[in-house]
């Protein structure tokens, strides 16, 4: 891995040369940066890459607001101390309605916006796997969350997948690090934030670059929601079959291989 430091309540990576194109991976609820790693590793040879830890998952500790504008300002204060400009943006679930909210912002500070497993919206959600809603909802939730073996983690993960995924190990150790209380109001912020106005309806009229990643066979979201993505102009939505809610991990070289060839450098 490569230099790291907390600045701004967030763990941040950086890897890859400096002078390279930067590129901001943004994790999904309750994971870290480590979730982007098979992705990273490939991007790292011609770009500038930074990973963050989200407040109060991973590395980084908790803060008293979750609200996804207020996370979206903290990136912004990073990137700025950074001194990165123009930067490509990749949000997975979740983390795209933090890379969204930061275009939203500071929409001269992002080049190209890709949104990896990202509902569109609360109604696209689907009935979520028990092993999945076990780990969530009282009262078995919070009794389980402290008692969580790394097997239950990874049974949790995979519940999401698509087919056998490798899960890193130190995305399973930052994800043991994650408080219950934490990772509900994290879930709440995402709520409150897409209840408000859908994604789509967000990016219509930034004129920032948009690709859509998904899964087609995505057991969290409902993978046809990805065509609402469409009314945004010029937007391009990829459909990857046999593959689940996590394609950085279940099919990391196609994944890698669409940021570079549109989000990274969208004018090739």
């Amino acid at each position: 891995m490569g230099n790291h430091d907390i600045a701004h309540g967030m763990r941040v990576v950086r890897e890859g040369p400096r002078q390279a194109p930067p590129v901001l991976l943004i994790h999904g609820s309750g994971a870290s940066g480590a979730s982007w790693g098979p992705v990273a590793e490939a991007l790292t040879t011609r770009h500038h890459v930074i990973r963050v830890d989200l407040p109060g998952c991973g590395q980084s500790p908790p803060v008293r607001s979750y609200a996804v504008p207020g996370l979206a300002a903290r990136v912004a204060a990073l990137l700025d101390d950074l001194g990165v400009r123009q930067v490509a943006v990749a949000g997975h679930s979740s983390g795209g309605y933090v890379a969204t909210a930061l275009a939203e912002q500071r929409p001269e500070l992002v080049r190209s916006l890709a949104l990896v497993s990202t509902g569109p919206g609360l109604d696209a959600l689907l009935p979520q796997p028990f092993a999945v809603r076990a780990l969530l909802a009282p009262p078995l939730g919070p009794l389980l969350w402290l008692r969580r073996p790394d097997g239950v983690i990874r049974k949790g993960i995979r519940a999401t997948a698509a087919c056998d995924v490798a899960i890193p190990d130190e995305l399973i150790a930052d994800l043991k690090t994650m408080t219950y209380r934490a990772f509900r109001k994290v879930l709440r912020g995402n709520s409150a934030y897409v209840a408000e106005r859908s994604v789509p309806d967000r990016l219509a009229g930034l004129g920032v670059p948009v690709l859509v990643i998904f899964g087609a066979a995505d057991p969290r979201w409902d993978p046809a929601s990805a065509k609402r993505y469409e009314k945004v102009p010029g937007a391009r939505v990829e459909l990857l079959p046999g593959v689940g809610h996590l394609p950085m991990l279940e099919a990391p070289e196609a994944t890698s291989e669409l940021l570079v060839r549109f989000a990274v450098l969208p004018s090739a």
